[in-house]
């Protein structure tokens, strides 16, 4: 699959050559800054830091028809999108070994490139398979959790550097970035406190979610000391659960008397629905967690932003855990 995607890119990027020297997918000569994100957290962390001066710039998020990074392939005029512009803001996983070939043949040789892994350095994990978790049929080589916009300490780091790298690219608004960076990071902050204050006060000592679903949370759950259990990893290509795992998860719930069953954002509750169905009691509720990998720009438009998001998910994990 992998080298048929390489020979895909590789067409996709002689039609990208050519569009570029007929002039069509130039950069526009509107002198606002062109921002080109791959996922809806960034988008709305560049929004968040440029304030009122959105509007000087064209910001695009690639993955706006609410499918997630993992089956992302970029289209001809993403491409040329991309290899015009000021700034790239991207994950920088496995999911994302398409935009190395894509940046080797930029053509704005001053574009600013911000990988959130790299961001990580040291930080960023590698994917991790929990006990019960339905494994693929041919394991890969380790590769690091891409989930990481899912943890508010993340987030903090992120929207600092997104912070400076814009003043250093637009030195007139420099003062606004650095200072709206500042002041988002403080609120990021502050529900961070939020959050562990909150779980603390379930009194639960062992907080403890389960998934019947892929599980993109490690970074999130890590940061607060919560345990859990899942189907799948998080960037796992499977959809189907064994009689196997189904029936550990069932065991689980009866086990740790779990009162709700969690799915992600996106997912059908099938899989959800037949563990409730093989445990003891039957009566556990599904609750959903949302991990903005089918979030878009409409939902951004009505109102929804990380933060609310992550609002939002903490009210989920309050209700599983108490």
């Amino acid at each position: 699959m992998k080298k048929l995607l390489s020979v895909i890119l590789c067409a996709v990027m002689l039609v990208t050559v050519l569009s570029a020297c007929s002039g069509t997918g130039e950069k526009a000569d509107d002198g606002k800054l062109d921002i080109v994100c791959t996922i809806f957290p960034e988008y709305d962390w560049v929004m968040q830091i440029l304030g009122d001066k959105a509007a000087d710039a064209n910001v695009t998020l690639l993955l706006d028809n609410g499918a997630d990074l993992h089956n992302y392939q970029p289209t001809a005029d993403d491409i040329i999108r991309i290899s015009n512009c000021d700034m790239f803001i991207y994950v920088g996983g496995e999911s994302d070994k398409w935009a190395d070939d894509v940046l080797a043949g930029a053509t704005n040789p001053d574009m600013v490139v911000i990988s959130l892994i790299d961001v990580l350095g040291n930080n960023a994990k590698v994917e991790r398979t929990v006990e019960g978790m339905q494994t693929e049929e041919e394991e890969e080589e380790e590769e690091y959790d891409e989930h990481v916009w899912l943890s508010l300490i993340n987030a903090r780091l992120f929207c600092t550097r997104i912070a400076e790298r814009l003043a250093a690219i637009d030195e007139e608004n420099s003062q606004t970035y650095i200072d709206n960076g500042g002041a988002y990071v403080d609120k990021l902050n502050e529900l961070h406190n939020t959050y562990q204050q909150r779980i603390m006060e379930t009194g639960n000592v062992m907080p403890t979610l389960l998934f019947a679903d892929r599980f993109p949370f490690r970074y999130m759950t890590d940061d607060y000391g919560i345990q859990y259990f899942a189907a799948f990893s998080g960037c796992s290509a499977e959809s189907e659960a064994s009689f196997e795992t189904i029936k550990f998860l069932a065991n689980k719930v009866d086990e740790l008397s779990l009162k709700y069953v969690m799915i992600i954002d996106g997912s059908t509750e099938d899989i959800a629905k037949t563990v409730i169905d093989s445990t003891n009691d039957k009566n556990q509720q599904i609750l959903v967690l949302n991990s903005m990998q089918t979030s878009t720009t409409a939902d951004y438009q009505n109102g929804s932003t990380y933060y609310s998001i992550m609002e939002e998910n903490l009210e989920v994990i309050i209700t599983a855990i108490s």
